[in-house]
Parts: structure tokens; sequence; C-alpha cells
């Protein structure tokens, strides 16, 4: 059963006791086929894991795909997955990955190690203009390779020793090399898939329709319709597939809070994005056991393009994030267990303590935007609040902007835009402020500040500092865990000081799961192993 946003919306308001009845048509609830329904936010940017960025993409694509290892989900310890084993060297730079000889792609072809060698060269393709290519840097002359200054991808850190083989070198020592190996970045791809449909470092061509797709993960792509419904179904190649309890997974684009919520309680779904705001203390009371609050290692926060004016100037960055009373926010908008952030980088790195440096100071804000020159905020130009379609957005948007206006006597105004059109704007820096946010891809503190180097893909800001990229490569090859800590958070004071970014809050993770769904295991990346998960309404564990 395929159920689709129109579809929902309908079924919301004609819902009985027992099953829902749309012109004539009784739908039984999503349980009986074995099929999770999966609130998933907004519509995926696409389903190709070199071009995509964000959290709702990574859920898709990790039902779809798999990479060398897996992550417990428990623990985010990296677990064997397409390689059932590894060796590595004792200086940490040489890694032996083995491919499973039981490993295929969907259509029957085996997954051998040279499909790894062509994914990594296709996300480095400087052409393709990854956003996540850097995530790749860590191999030998990666960088270099992206950038166009090294066109020889065999001078890359990777090759295949034979068909089952993987040998890969680093530049330096990688101490989460192997836990990001569950990222969409590093996934295998189908050479003849891809080839069939265009250039290796071609962008949006048809190889990720249904029908076209050929993937390696637990499920496979049956439908997807745009902003109606994406439907994967269990992949009987998939060598762990004995271990598969789910039949598929149903994930729906609904990005309006109030309708996801409404999809929830008529059974339409079993779990959702997230939760509305005014709807968190109804849940904590009356139905706690399908309400989950639970620690998240992400970052709220504003863009800030430093090429327009006035945000060209520090000294106004600066002003505008001191007038920001994060406190409030946390405790009388969201209330749901989030954190103001104090820095860029949340808790949840054991090897990197959270800093105090992000403040509410209205005077001293004033007294910056004096200084560079707007004295009460006389001479400002109008200044735009871009965030994507979301009623938690819209509402945070909307307390920013009264704080902007009451405190630095800004002319704040709100731009809302779908997904897709928000993605756009913001990559191609056609925005003044943009909300935005992080969730870590592993647990470290590195995996926050890299984002904002020079010309990757995920800065956004336009933002550069050389000193701060030095900083980092100085980490990157820093062997030693304190001294490693100790240049990261150098790196980041000079980011909250510089500014182009103002932190908001630190996330939690609150979502909807029904009781019959078993299986899932809470972590702080919020990632969701789904081959763990099953459906069962008897109440067994």
């Amino acid at each position: 059963m395929k159920l689709s946003i129109r579809f929902i919306s309908m079924c919301i308001t004609c819902i009985t006791v027992l099953a829902l009845t749309v012109s004539g048509c009784s739908s039984p609830a999503p349980g009986d086929l074995n099929l999770l329904q999966v609130g998933n936010g907004a519509e995926v940017q696409e389903l190709d894991p070199h071009v995509v960025s964000g959290v709702s993409e990574h859920r898709v694509l990790s039902s779809l795909f798999e990479g060398l290892t897996d992550s417990d989900a428990a623990t985010l310890a990296p677990v064997p997955a397409a390689a059932d084993r590894w060796e590595v060297s004792e200086d940490g730079l040489h890694y032996s990955f083995h491919i499973r000889e039981t490993a295929q792609w969907s259509n029957g072809a085996p997954l051998a190690a040279e499909d790894f060698v062509y994914a990594w060269q296709r996300i480095l393709s400087p052409r393709l203009g990854s956003e996540y290519a850097y995530m790749l840097y860590c191999l030998k002359n990666a960088r270099a390779y992206n950038e166009g200054k090294l066109k020889d991808f065999n001078q890359v850190g990777v090759r295949a020793a034979d068909a089952q083989t993987l040998l890969v070198e680093l530049e330096n020592p990688t101490p989460y090399f192997l836990s990001m190996q569950n990222h969409f970045a590093w996934y295998p791809v189908h050479r003849p898939a891809i080839e069939k449909h265009g250039a290796i470092d071609e962008r949006g061509t048809a190889w990720t329709r249904a029908g076209n797709l050929i993937c390696n993960g637990p499920f496979l792509l049956a439908d997807w319709r745009p902003n109606e419904i994406l439907s994967v179904r269990a992949n009987p190649r998939y060598w762990d597939a004995a271990s598969v309890r789910l039949a598929g997974i149903d994930y729906h684009p609904i990005d309006n809070l109030q309708t996801e919520d409404r999809a929830f309680r008529s059974r339409l779904l079993h779990i959702t994005n997230t939760i509305p705001l005014h709807r968190v203390a109804w849940y904590r009371e009356h139905r706690p056991e399908i309400l989950n609050l639970l620690p998240y290692y992400g970052s709220y926060f504003y863009r800030l393009n430093v090429t327009r004016p006035p945000f060209d100037n520090p000294l106004v960055r600066k002003a505008f994030s001191l007038a920001i009373n994060r406190e409030e926010i946390v405790n009388n908008v969201l209330k749901g267990g989030e954190l103001p952030a104090t820095s860029f980088v949340p808790p949840g790195d054991p090897n990197y303590p959270s800093i105090d440096a992000v403040q509410f100071d209205v005077d001293r804000a004033r007294a910056l935007l004096a200084e560079a020159g707007y004295p009460e905020g006389r001479g400002l130009p109008p200044v735009e609040i871009l965030y994507n379609s979301s009623e938690a957005h819209r509402t945070i948007a909307e307390t920013v902007q009264r704080m902007w206006q009451e405190h630095l006597h800004v002319d704040a105004r709100l731009l809302n835009q779908d997904w897709k059109t928000y993605l756009s704007s913001m990559n191609t820096l056609d925005y003044t402020v943009a909300r935005s946010s992080w969730i870590g891809d592993v647990a470290d503190a590195v995996n926050f500040l890299e984002c904002f180097q020079t010309d990757v893909g995920n800065n956004r800001t336009g933002w550069s500092s050389p000193e701060y990229d030095a900083l980092l490569a100085r980490a990157s090859a820093e062997p030693d865990r304190e001294k490693r800590a100790a240049l990261l958070r150098q790196a980041e004071i000079l980011l909250l000081d510089e500014c182009p970014i103002i932190p908001v809050y630190f996330y939690s993770w609150k979502f909807l799961k029904a009781v019959e769904l078993k299986g899932f295991q809470p972590n702080i990346l919020g990632y969701i192993r789904w081959k763990d998960l099953y459906l069962d309404s008897g109440g067994g564990k």
C-alpha cells in the first residue's frame, strides 16, 4: 500500500475507529502490510549520494546503499557491512578492506572493490561540484584532485588490488575514518547505471529514478513520486536479506508539522520526523510512551552572507549574534529539551568539551553596531531572514526578527522558500541571513568545524580565513588527542569571533514513535539502522 501526502490529507478528515474510508475505499492501518510508514520532513533533493547534503536524504539513502562499514545503532561503533573485515597499519595511514563475496548490486552484479574506487573518483570530480567532497580529503591527494590541481586520479589514495580488496592510503591518521564509511558521501555507485544516463561527473540524470537506480543496501527503490511518496522494498539480493524483517518503507515528505502530527495520530505513520512545538508538552503529559526527546549531536544556527552589506563587516555580524536571547528561545519557544548554544560544536565528542563563547549582551551589541557606523541601527539596510517551509523555522525566525528589531532597531523581514529553492539560494549565496543546521556525521568536533574551510561545499557563507584553514590542517595532522583538541578549540573560537554564523541552540532529537515499532536504538547522531526495525502489534521486544 502506497499512501501519498494527498491521500494522507484526505484520510485524516475521514478517519474512523478501525479504518479510513476515502471515496468508498477502505484502507487498513499501515502495519497490516509490514510496511513502515515514515514522516521524512522535506522532499528529498535527490537520490544521488554524491550531490545531496540533508538529513532527509541520508535517511532514504541509508536504506538503499551500504558503505564499507555500518554503525552499531546503539554505540555508533563501526561494524562490518559491504566489507566483512579490514586491516589497519600501525601508523594509521593504510587500510585494506575485503569486500564480501556475497555482496551484490540489486541487479545481481557482484559488488567489487572497483565500485568504491569509481564512486570516490566521482564525488571528487571537480565538475560534479559535490558539497561533501571535502569529507574525502583525508585520502592522500584527494583535495588536490578535487580542486583540479591534480589530474591523475591514480595518484589519489585508493585502488583495487583485486576484485574483493580495496586499498586505502590517508594523508594523515584519521581516528574516525571507519565510522565515516556509513555516510552517503562514501557509498559505492553502480558505474553502468550512471554512465547509461550520462557522464561520471554529471548531475541530475535519470539514473536515480525508479527502474533505473541500482543499489546495494537492504532495500531497493520501488517508487518515487516527488512531493507525494518515496517507497523502498526489501532487496532480495542484499547479503544480509534474511535479517531484514520489514517488507519495505514508505517515506512521506511532510514538511507541515500539523499535517504530520495528525497523520501519526490517525495511524498513517509509525514514526515522525519531528513534533509541532505546541504539542510537546501535551505528549509529555498524556502520551509519554510515544514521545521521544533524546540528546542529539546537532546545532541550529543562522548563516550570514559575508559578501553582502551589512554582513561584510564582522562588527555587524557580532552585534546581531549578541542580540539573540537563546535562553528565551529554548525555554519559551521550543520547550523540547533543546539547549541554548554557547558555541557552534554541541556536546557529544568525548575528546572535545564544549566551550562557552556565545552570549546575549544587548549593550555590547549596540556598541558594536555603533562602532560599525550604524548607531541605533540607523543606516542599516533591511535584513531578510531566509528559512525553509516549517512551522518551527518560521516561529524561530519570527522570534529572532522581534529581538533584532527590539534590540538593534533593524528592519528584519522574513522570506520562506521550499526546500529545493532554499538550498539553491544558499548554494549560490542568494540570501542575506539563512536558517541552517548541522547534524554530526560522526561524533567528532572536526565534522562541524571543517564545514567552514575556504571553498568547501557546505560553507555557503562566502567567509574565508587562511588562519582558520591552517588550524584545521594542523589539527588533522596532529596525532596527540589533547593537542588536536586544542587546535580545534582555537579554530572554533576564531569562527565565533569572525561570526559568519550565529549559533542559536543545540538540538534535541524529538519525534513520535508508535509502540508497535520495534528494534529502534537511540544515538546522538540520530542514525536509524532500518534493517534492524520491525513491526510487532503483539507487544514483542
